[in-house]
């Protein structure tokens, strides 16, 4: 442990849960790096993702955005194509994006497809797919309203989905962001997945959280107050 990270964690008490407006304020304490370092939530869930009614996955658009400049490619073609483009995706294309992509070329960090362009998107599903950029109508990025993805995207969506082991991590903005809208974002993410819960799911659904930075010691949330967001 370097001397930095325990001068960090000195300023937390480890033994308490903190509630996400104390947590808010207190990961500000906890800057330390060159750069504007993400804050990120880590979330377990007391789910078993190995049962299809059990998969946690979604997207939100935060209130406050992410902080992150998101670059958007799309799959579409005709009127869809100019909608993308005016509403300021980075690269529209088709076939030429396919041989793009087949080459290694990922000037991208999100994909969003036409649901007419799927077929296309299928041909390198196999590259997509491990970087985690593989298009999904769950998450908003198959939609025949490509215009409205790519905002969304550009304005601060958020996507997740839970692990094997039933973990989810996000960023959820910036430590230059002042407190209130870190909180804010918190709320709006915490209230996303709890609108996920599985019907199936028995017991505390958030069994752990906590909030940290980049170069940061995590904060433990009050899990009480994370079950009741709705």
């Amino acid at each position: 442990m370097s001397k930095r990270y325990k001068q960090l964690l000195e300023k937390i008490d480890t033994t308490k849960a903190y509630t996400i407006v104390e947590a808010s304020e207190k990961i500000k304490d906890l800057k330390s790096a060159k750069f504007d370092e993400t804050v990120e939530i880590a979330m377990n869930l007391n789910v078993d993702p190995r049962h299809a009614d059990q998969m946690v996955r979604g997207a939100i658009v935060l209130p406050h955005g992410t902080g992150k400049t998101v670059r958007v490619a799309v799959f579409a073609k005709g009127a869809k194509a100019d909608e993308a483009k005016a509403a300021g995706a980075d690269i529209v294309g088709t076939d030429d994006l396919v041989a793009q992509i087949k080459e290694g070329v990922f000037n991208f960090d999100v994909v969003v497809a036409a649901p007419d362009c799927m077929g296309l998107v299928g041909q390198i599903g196999r590259i997509l797919g491990p970087k985690g950029l593989m298009p999904n109508p769950k998450t908003g990025t198959v939609t025949p309203d490509v215009a409205t993805a790519v905002t969304n995207v550009k304005g601060g969506q958020v996507t997740f989905r839970v692990d094997k082991k039933g973990n989810i991590h996000a960023g959820i903005g910036k430590v230059s962001f002042d407190a209130e809208k870190i909180s804010e974002n918190i709320k709006a993410f915490v209230q996303a997945i709890n609108k996920q819960k599985p019907a199936s799911a028995k017991g505390r659904y958030i069994k752990n959280s906590a909030l940290s930075l980049t170069m940061s010691p995590a904060i433990k949330f009050d899990l009480n107050e994370l079950a009741d967001i709705k």
